[in-house]
């Protein structure tokens, strides 16, 4: 059964720093291109950072370049998103996802994976 498992979320003050995990089991991720979402109450769920797994590119989000960073460790079978400088407008749950396309550039942040996990929220707030 493919699952993939996020922890680390959690209550922040703005100017603070999170590290999201997504781990992997009943599949190997780096065979998938691995993205990180968001979804704000009343929003659509958008795109924050995405790895290809043809040649390990990283894209991100506007709103988030230069801020987060999306990394992956094959032998740990897991996906960090670390956060920092958090602000308010970066509350909401995130979810990672994977899929075995092979996304051309930033379409990765797309939200066109076949796998998801459950989510984390992360609240920003002072």
């Amino acid at each position: 059964q493919l699952q993939l498992v996020e922890s680390g979320g959690g209550l922040v003050q703005p100017g603070g720093s999170l590290s999201l995990s997504c781990v992997a089991s009943g599949f190997t991720l780096d065979n998938y291109a691995i993205g990180w979402f968001r979804q704000a109450p009343g929003k659509e769920r958008e795109g924050v950072s995405c790895v290809s797994h043809s040649d390990g590119s990283t894209y991100y989000d506007d709103s988030v370049e230069g801020r987060f960073t999306i990394s992956r460790d094959n032998a740990k079978n897991t996906v960090y998103l670390q956060m920092n400088s958090l602000k308010p407008e970066d509350t909401a749950v995130y979810y990672c996802a994977a899929d075995t396309t092979d996304f051309f550039r930033s379409a990765c942040l797309l939200p066109l994976y076949e796998y998801w996990g459950q989510g984390t929220q992360v609240t920003v707030s002072s």
